[in-house]
Order: C-alpha cells, then structure tokens, then sequence
C-alpha cells in the first residue's frame, strides 16, 4: 500500500508565509513527477506547482515569485514554501506523484497518487 500524506497547513494573515509537506510512504520503488494543486468548494481544481524528479519546476502564473515547490528524493518528500499569501490562496492543498511501486516481490506497478489535502486559510 502507497499513500500521500499532505501537512503544513493552517490559519495566516495576508502576506504571511506557510510551508506545506507531502510524504510518500508505503512500498515505493520511486517517485517521478510530483504536483501541487489546489481547490476551492464549487470550482475546479487548479495546478499550482510541479516538479520532475530531477527537480525542475515550473508554477502557475499567479503563484510565480512567491511560491516555492522543491523535493527531498531521499525521503520521498515534497514541499511547497508559500510567501506573501494572499486571501484568494485560501483552498484545500492537494499532492499528487507518479508513482511506480512494489505490488509482491519485485514486480512493480504505476498509478497517480493523491493526498487528502491540507486546508490553507489566509484571512486577516
């Protein structure tokens, strides 16, 4: 079994800051490209972040120079560094990973994963 598991999430004030984790654990053989999005009740959810393997990024324009998104391969860990929120980035933060994993000795199998999400609220 391979799960997500996003955390950092919480209450800031506009232009506050937050960290946000998405661990992988379980029978992993390895991550490939890993993503952040987010969603708002009633509207669809919207990429934020991406980052491939070897650790290239790229972000939705209304997140550019301000938020960070980086990864720990040794631990099968993704971070979003958020700066400068802004109440319009109040929304559940979702993970997902391409993930290749162990499914009985060493056969191997592939699937999308995604976290539960981690609520970031930004209000005064």
């Amino acid at each position: 079994q391979v799960q997500l598991v996003e955390s950092g999430g919480g209450l800031v004030r506009p232009g506050g800051s937050l960290r946000l984790s998405c661990a992988a654990s379980g029978s992993i053989y390895s991550l490939n490209a890993m993503a952040w999005y987010r969603q708002v009740a009633g509207a669809q959810r919207e990429l934020v972040a991406r980052i491939s393997s070897s650790g290239s990024a790229s972000y939705a324009d209304f997140v550019k120079g301000r938020f960070t998104v980086s990864r720990d391969n040794a631990i099968n860990t993704m971070y979003l560094q958020m700066e400068f929120l802004k109440p319009e980035d109040t929304a559940v933060y979702l993970c997902s990973a391409q993930t290749t994993y162990y499914v009985g000795g060493s056969r191997l199998s592939y699937t999308e994963l995604w976290g539960q999400g981690t609520a970031v609220t930004v209000s005064p």
